[in-house]
């Protein structure tokens, strides 16, 4: 099915696929999977190549365009850009408390097993043999977006002409305890780098944990506001303009009443805005799986952060956000991922992930990637990066300290292009 539509100087086009939710298994239960086609007016009578544009996350769904503008400006130059919804996300047969709802526990981790980056890949090349049959495209990956190109190139590469990546280059074999080792020191570096910049945070930030230590505090959704969840706002610190939104969030929190201080109901509005677990609940469900081939995670931020007790708050005692870590006791305080917490921990103590990449494969790729590695990126650690890029052959990276990891929405029409310059060999600008 095609629904045509336009945008300020872009032609779209909806594209809905029927895929099978287990490519293993004939006959599988089959699922949707949507792709919006992207072209300029000035193009859309010319038969350009595919840019496969992968969201990061996992569990969000593909930009929304509003314009021709940013990294889709640049790609659209040259490109029909395809913005693909990953499987359970947006129009792709969304996952959510209510969809899974009929389901057993154990069926849903069965069933969200199927949501990694491995099927994703195989939901592309599916798509590929409909819309560029005979031809491969190119494909660019936005954080674990970059994960999922990886895959691609370890499993698929045939179907490749190009890759790029921003901001997402993970490590090829490190456990997910690995990655949260060095990721929780990125965590505290932000915090130190945000109480710094702005000279009342830590007196706001610490008056308004031990009013949530002292009261119970409720939000527009009726779930009490602990200071975990508080810590969590830390997400944002890794994040180009986040520690403003942040700062600026934290200093209405708390108002003068003539009964004495009280939490602000427009903070309680805002808050929610600002952490996207309940709305999008496959990342809190797979956040960990995306680093684990032949392990478990076993809740392995959770297990990271007790050898960090700076993070443990208690009055008294300077409060520290952390970052996108995903913890246990999560699915105990936002509505809707509390009915899927049997699901996670099923997913947790799941060992028998397959594997996501091939080294061999990677070591002698052919297609050209070009990705640009962020030297203070708060979320994919630099150094493991780096040791990625040795791994795969025909990898050109840019390394810069200029974007924080979402570079590409701050900035993207710059960083695209440089990204391919760098892959056809010309002068970075």
């Amino acid at each position: 099915m095609h629904i045509d539509s336009t945008l300020a100087d872009i032609k779209t086009r909806k594209h809905f696929f029927s895929v099978p939710l287990d490519y293993q298994q004939s006959p599988s239960k089959q699922i949707t999977v949507f792709a919006r086609e992207l072209v300029s007016v000035q193009n859309q009578h010319k038969q350009l190549p595919y840019l496969v544009f992968f969201q990061g996350g996992p569990g969000f769904g593909a930009v929304r365009p509003l314009s021709n503008s940013g990294w889709i400006k640049r790609a659209l130059t040259e490109y029909r850009v395809l913005l693909l919804d990953q499987r359970g996300t947006g129009l792709s047969t969304p996952v959510n408390a209510t969809s899974l709802s009929y389901m057993s526990a154990t069926d849903q981790a069965d069933y969200l097993s199927f949501f990694r980056a491995d099927n994703i890949i195989r939901d592309a090349e599916y798509i590929r043999t409909k819309l560029s049959p005979g031809e491969p495209w190119s494909i660019l990956g936005q954080s674990f977006g970059g994960f999922c190109v990886l895959h691609y190139l370890s499993a698929a590469p045939e179907g490749l002409k190009e890759a790029y990546i921003t901001g997402g280059i993970p490590s090829l074999t490190r456990t997910a305890e690995e990655v949260y080792q060095a990721t929780y020191q990125r965590v505290i570096a932000k915090n130190n780098d945000f109480f710094k910049r702005f000279s009342d945070a830590r007196i706001l930030v610490d008056n308004l944990a031990k009013y949530l230590f002292d009261n119970k505090v409720y939000l527009g959704t009726g779930e009490l506001l602990t200071v975990e969840m508080l810590q969590l706002l830390g997400i944002n610190l890794g994040m180009e303009q986040g520690p403003e939104s942040v700062y600026y969030l934290l200093e209405q929190a708390l108002i003068d009443t003539p009964h004495g201080i009280d939490v602000n109901p427009l903070f309680l509005h805002q808050f929610s805005q600002f952490l996207d677990y309940n709305t999008n609940p496959i990342f809190a469900l797979l956040h960990e799986s995306i680093y684990c081939q032949h392990t478990a995670s076993a809740w392995a931020a959770h297990r990271v952060r007790e050898q960090y007790s700076q993070f443990n708050y208690r009055p008294g005692k300077p409060l520290l956000f952390t970052g996108e870590m995903v913890y246990p006791w999560m699915f105990s305080q936002f509505e809707q991922l509390e009915p899927l917490q049997q699901a996670a921990n099923l997913i947790a103590a799941k060992k028998d992930w397959p594997a996501l990449y091939n080294l061999e494969q990677l070591a002698q790729n052919k297609v050209p990637v070009a990705a640009a590695i962020y030297s203070e990126d708060m979320f994919v650690e630099m150094q493991y990066s780096l040791e990625t890029a040795k791994q795969v052959n025909n990898l050109k990276y840019w390394l810069t300290s200029e974007y924080e990891h979402n570079g590409i929405r701050m900035d993207g029409e710059h960083i695209l292009d440089k990204l391919i310059s760098l892959n056809r060999g010309h002068c970075l600008r």
